[in-house]
């Protein structure tokens, strides 16, 4: 079979999935900073992944995968000569320059695109007609760059797999801490479809060789036909991931959400409600069981926690989005509004001391 030629825009969280779609022998170009493209060009990529009942985690070394990688800068890819696109940066980094103008012609391209970031792209909030996307533009640093996107050629892939650089390591070395999988929801074009099952496939079937012989890695692309699934990862980031925020730090996420579990539970319950509300069916989501179960794990702040105290003037407004879908139904609660308001706050602290870019 013809091997696949697949960009992704973003070399950090983008290396994991490269990471799988390397073990079917495709080829990968990752879109990174100059230094970053030079260290894996020069070096490839390291992907460290936890295996249950090992108690070293398993490294994927991109050099040693069937497929091949390189990475370029923005300027030095044409998005027309690939098959499918993978969007791995976080949703403010699509309006600075340089990004800007590639996901302008990736978007002309018309190839499918398939977003891993926590913030599903406007293109495919307008694929839910539960919601008046034009109504969600508020949540997003730079709407505008998403306006010539056909809608059909955009799909959303839940980014549950966490992962973080570990400090002191190398720009190409990604730890994997809950190894999860990655879930897929269908395109509008039926391309796309296809070229995601077959990779959803070849993940399943590829084994990796240890002294002990052939295993089974974690991490999977799991393939869906509702449009839904994806927004699973709504509840979890408004219970977890954006209640590590605190007004003036931060904490773990499983702290965020065990400290007090019922107000988590408020929380989560609630936006699963919204999710049914807009089009979800109840098994499209996670119960809160499971994620809470998951959440023992998450020893670090999310990254939007990190963001924030690192003094970015802009992150991923994923609480925003689904405050804004949530008032389109007549719904609200107060636990909501009260993290929407308080990353407005620190947003608007860090943006004294750093501008945000226009």
């Amino acid at each position: 079979m013809s091997t696949y030629n697949i960009l992704i825009l973003g070399a950090s969280y983008g290396s994991l999935l490269a990471s799988k779609i390397l073990l079917g022998g495709h080829a990968v170009k990752l879109v990174c900073l100059p230094a970053e493209a030079d260290l894996i060009d020069c070096e490839g990529f390291r992907v460290r992944i936890p295996i249950r009942g090992r108690s070293e985690p398993i490294e994927l070394d991109s050099r040693k995968l069937p497929g091949r990688v390189s990475a370029a800068g923005t300027t030095d890819v044409d998005p027309r000569e690939y098959d499918l696109i993978g969007l791995a940066m976080q949703e403010p980094q699509y309006g600075s320059p340089g990004v800007r103008e590639l996901l302008n012609a990736v978007a002309r391209s018309r190839v499918p695109c398939m977003s891993i970031m926590n913030m599903p792209p406007l293109p495919y909030m307008r694929r839910i007609p539960g919601v008046d996307s034009e109504l969600l533009k508020p949540a997003y640093t730079a709407p505008a760059v998403w306006e010539d996107f056909d809608p059909g050629t955009m799909t959303l892939c839940s980014p549950d797999p966490q992962a973080i650089r570990p400090p002191g390591e190398k720009a190409n070395v990604l730890q994997v801490t809950l190894p999860t999988n990655f879930k897929i929801a269908r395109f509008d074009v039926e391309r796309g479809n296809e070229i995601v099952r077959r990779l959803e496939r070849e993940i399943d079937a590829a084994r990796f060789d240890t002294p002990e012989g052939k295993i089974e890695l974690p991490v999977k692309l799991r393939f869906y036909d509702s449009i839904y699934v994806p927004l699973a990862k709504w509840a979890m980031l408004l219970a977890g991931n954006y209640r590590c925020i605190t007004e003036d730090g931060m904490r773990t996420a499983r702290e965020a959400v065990h400290s007090d579990l019922a107000a988590s539970r408020s929380i989560y319950d609630f936006v699963l409600d919204v999710c049914v509300k807009i089009g979800a069916s109840r098994d499209d989501l996670v119960p809160f069981e499971k994620y809470a179960a998951a959440a023992e794990s998450l020893s670090r702040p999310a990254s939007a926690a990190r963001a924030l105290n690192n003094g970015a003037p802009n992150i991923e407004r994923a609480d925003k989005l689904v405050q804004l879908a949530a008032e389109q139904k007549g719904m609200r609660h107060p636990a909501l509004d009260e993290i929407v308001a308080l990353v407005d706050r620190r947003l608007e602290a860090n943006r004294k001391v750093k501008p945000a870019a226009a």
